[in-house]
């Protein structure tokens, strides 16, 4: 445990990045490498195919996973990660598949940070200690719970710490002080600007509004903060990179590999999954590393 984060594996990710909290409201200019965290969502397009495309992540140059558990009535995710939820529930899959995949990807990766992303009513329908204890078990490090509010969720996000793992809680365009103060108490690890009104996947990013939003947080929230929703290439994973200390990319992701395993065989999904998955990754991680490298020859 540091005073930043309850799980060793995140504060590791992120030293490695040379982030280390407190995070001044200078920014992300401190650190020597854009933290990167892809989203997928478990079980799409089979729930064998996701531990595959986990480590081909992580070899693509992830820092940290989010891993999307499904559920019928998302309030946050467009249309790209609402379908893969779907098909990840017409196979059946639910929260307890999904904490048996990260315990299977951590049979052979034990470093690589994972936090678990969704909605209350699974966590709920399981029990909140029960579920604690579960995703401890399975090496979960973290949970964004998208409609727990910071206000009301002291005493689950005690019981993380009490677990090993982080609380880690959006941040909006239309977050007020008083929201952004109360997530400033409570989140560790690190906290996730959603960088476009509405769901996922959706609307043009606005990088100098996404400067504006981030140097606000950055008054009350001394943790690092990822930018997610609306980065779709290279240009704007790299625009966000100058005031982000993590890119955070998800429906293109999806996309991605959705794209990779059509009309491939079932033996062979998985592996045209993982290809699919690394191949676009690996461009975003080169191109973030590229902008790094030139950040610091100007300096």
């Amino acid at each position: 445990m540091t005073s930043f984060s309850s799980s060793p594996r995140l504060a590791a990710a992120f030293t490695r990045c040379n982030i280390i909290p407190p995070v001044g409201t200078d920014g992300a200019g401190a650190k020597s490498r854009t933290a990167l965290i892809p989203y997928i969502m478990a079980g799409d397009p089979g729930p064998s195919i996701t531990v595959p495309v986990m480590h081909a992540l992580v070899q693509a140059g992830a820092d940290v996973i989010e891993l999307g558990v499904p559920f019928s009535d998302p309030m946050a995710d467009g249309p790209v990660i609402q379908a893969a939820a779907e098909r990840a529930l017409a196979q059946h899959v639910g929260l307890r598949d999904v904490l048996a995949m990260v315990a299977e990807f951590r049979k052979t990766d034990d470093s690589t940070p994972v936090v678990l992303m969704g909605y209350a009513n699974p966590v709920e329908r399981m029990g909140r200690e029960n579920f604690a204890l579960a995703a401890q078990q399975a090496g979960v490090d973290g949970a964004l719970i998208v409609d727990y509010p910071p206000e009301e969720t002291g005493e689950f996000t005690d019981l993380l710490a009490r677990h090993g793992m982080d609380p880690v809680f959006l941040l909006a365009p239309t977050s007020t002080d008083e929201r952004i103060q109360a997530v400033a108490r409570i989140a560790r690890g690190y906290v996730y600007y959603v960088s476009l009104k509405g769901v996922t996947g959706a609307g043009h990013l606005d990088t100098e509004d996404v400067a504006r939003n981030i140097a606000k947080i950055r008054r009350h929230v001394t943790l690092p903060v990822g930018v997610g929703f609306g980065i779709r290439d290279t240009q704007s994973a790299t625009a966000v990179a100058q005031v982000a200390d993590a890119v955070v990319i998800g429906s293109r992701l999806v996309q991605a590999i959705t794209e990779a395993s059509q009309g491939v065989a079932p033996e062979a999904q998985a592996q045209a999954a993982a290809q699919g998955a690394g191949a676009w990754l690996r461009t975003i991680r080169q191109a973030l590393d590229e902008a790094s490298a030139a950040r610091v020859a100007v300096a």
